[in-house]
């Protein structure tokens, strides 16, 4: 039924965009034979897709964790897209938007599934061409890209009699720890969550912060930045769950520990007060993860309302997408800091944003806990000493360990 519907409306609803362009090229006459998804169990529910062609081509892409991916792709966008020659991603991006019209093309669950498409698309398209996905967007300007670690609640290296949603699990000395293993590792940026609970807990729903809070959560930053000293930079995440009193308040407490940026201090929704906590506190601030498009990050960036913007590229539009937030964001000199919790596909497509535009500063890899994280990619170990080397294969660059993917498979 979906299938049909999607169908009929291919034929009319967005028919501007159905066009097929005289070619002259290799590529001339490869069509899209099938889209499909895979989940693989992560530390999130990492959403593959695939592109398949007639050639025998499979474009490999990734979408942010979210209910109705699968169904979004295979019931409305692949009808969509069967037929079309997968090269064409600017177009078919449109296509899928306008096939999406008031079924969240604009922002959410919709958005998402199509970027997980527009990247196996670029993927699909390098490989057709024998060209990477940085060189099909002007060109690399960097030949490897900075990684920070998240370290989540600095629990991932406390013991495990230790362990827990706890008091004792988010003491300063397990953030010490986590922090000391990072670095260790080659990381010159690594990231705490300060939404944590402390000994005495006010109540969360006023997102407010007692005395008691602010205090326990300047003694985590205290005994991180004390740690690693000048090896690092040292940034934390609120996750939006704060009041602009209360984030206020925490940012003046750990103001003396100068941490790289602090995210997400207030809900998404409101840019205006996120702009105006800005301009009273002397810390960088960033977010952006919750922005769809570049249409999602207009009023972030015309009101240099954050230091930093974080768009996910599986999540706000894709590689493209992102490259344009990139540049829209260059014009009023606002750096990037990528957001992803996903596997290396979405790493390795962020990988090639990061490259291609001027204002990024680094990446986040979200999944040290993961032991077989790099065990899905054939060859070398991705992240090496805090940094990852721009692949030059075609498309992504990566080849995927289907065996791998088939263990892990939900």
């Amino acid at each position: 039924m979906y299938e049909d519907f999607a169908s009929k409306l291919a034929a009319t609803m967005w028919a501007d965009f159905d066009v097929t362009p005289d070619r002259d090229g290799s590529t001339a006459g490869v069509e899209i034979t099938d889209l499909s998804t895979r989940v693989i169990d992560g530390n999130f529910p990492w959403t593959l897709v695939t592109v398949e062609t007639d050639d025998g081509t499979v474009g490999v892409g990734e979408a942010y964790p979210s209910p109705g991916v699968h169904e979004i792709i295979t019931d409305y966008l692949r009808p969509v897209l069967v037929g079309e020659n997968p090269t064409d991603v600017e177009r078919l991006y449109n296509l899928m938007r306008a096939s999406l019209s008031g079924r969240g093309s604009q922002q959410g669950v919709g958005t998402i599934a199509i970027s997980g498409v527009e990247i196996a698309l670029w993927d699909a398209t390098g490989k057709l061409l024998d060209l990477p996905v940085y060189q099909l967007l002007g060109g690399k300007m960097r030949d490897s890209v900075r990684v920070y670690a998240d370290c989540h609640g600095g629990d991932a290296m406390v013991s495990s009699a230790e362990e827990g949603q706890t008091e004792e699990t988010y003491r300063p000395e397990a953030y010490a720890a986590a922090a000391r293993s990072a670095v260790d590792d080659g990381f010159d940026i690594v990231k705490f969550d300060l939404d944590v609970p402390a000994s005495h807990d006010g109540d969360r729903k006023a997102r407010h912060l007692e005395t008691a809070e602010v205090e326990h959560k300047r003694r985590l930053v205290e005994a991180v930045t004390d740690e690693v000293g000048t090896e690092a930079e040292v940034a934390v995440d609120l996750h939006w769950n704060f009041s602009p009193e209360a984030a206020e308040a925490l940012c003046r407490a750990i103001a003396p520990y100068d941490v790289a940026w602090v995210e997400d201090p207030l809900p998404p929704e409101n840019t205006d007060a996120l702009a105006e906590l800005g301009r009273r506190v002397d810390l960088p601030l960033l977010t952006g993860e919750n922005r769809y498009g570049r249409h999602g990050f207009r009023d972030l960036i015309e009101d240099e309302a954050v230091a930093f913007l974080a768009p996910d590229v599986p999540k706000t539009g894709g590689i493209a997408e992102t490259k344009k937030i990139a540049d829209f964001a260059e014009t009023h000199y606002r750096t990037l800091v990528l957001h992803n919790i996903g596997s290396p596909v979405a790493t390795v497509a962020s990988v090639h944003v990061g490259a291609v535009v001027p204002n990024f500063l680094a990446l986040e890899y979200h999944a040290r806990e993961v032991s077989w994280w790099d065990d899905l990619v054939a060859g070398d170990d991705l992240i090496d000493d805090g940094r990852i080397e721009v692949p030059d294969g075609p498309g992504l660059g990566i080849e995927l360990d289907w065996g791998v993917v088939d263990e892990h498979e939900r």
